[in-house]
């Protein structure tokens, strides 16, 4: 696997104790809509589906990052985002939309969405302060674990759905729009 090609890290105008609230409140709702999109997924191919043990060990690797980052929430006192509501419903949207146009296309939604959780982690972690560490070392499993999902993703023929290019570039788009929102609200 390759390591993305990071930028310089930019010096945050927040304070150390926002940063890290923007960061688990982010990732704490990130997490929640990839556990939510893999539900959709599974509700649409069914119980039999070739695919359902690919896609339920997924959704069981998300179950644990977000429980971990509700964990830290809690100890850290952050502010979770208000929008989990919609989370809720989006996620589980974008997964069982994706998995009606077939299974490829399900495979274009997690190639994209760990396209750019893998890039969101990877800034994250050269942006925390060496006192983070342990932090960093969490963020940099879970961010090996959505590579993991990506390449079973592309190995499932991602790039081969049709639409591929509109379909991976519409939904990255709308994942950088979440984490932008998420970060604030």
């Amino acid at each position: 696997m390759t390591t993305p090609k990071r930028k310089p890290p930019v010096p945050s105008p927040l304070t150390k104790e926002k940063m890290i609230d923007r960061l688990l409140r982010v990732d704490q709702a990130g997490e929640y809509g990839a556990v939510r999109i893999y539900q959709g997924q599974l509700a649409v191919l069914g119980d039999n589906h070739p695919l359902r043990p690919t896609i339920q060990h997924m959704k069981e690797q998300e179950d644990v990052h977000l429980a971990r980052f509700n964990d830290l929430i809690r100890e850290r006192g952050a502010r979770p985002t208000l929008l989990t509501p919609l989370w809720h419903v989006a996620g589980f949207a974008l997964g069982a939309g994706t998995a009606l146009l077939g299974e490829k296309a399900a495979m274009v939604c997690t190639e994209a969405v760990e396209t750019v959780i893998d890039q969101h982690y990877a800034d994250q972690i050269e942006n925390l302060d060496a006192d983070e560490a342990p932090l960093a070392t969490e963020l940099e499993k879970f961010r090996q674990e959505e590579l993991e999902h990506k390449d079973t993703a592309i190995e499932l023929g991602a790039q081969e759905a049709p639409g591929y290019a509109l379909l991976s570039g519409m939904i990255k788009l709308g994942c950088r729009t979440v984490i932008k929102v998420a970060e604030r609200i």
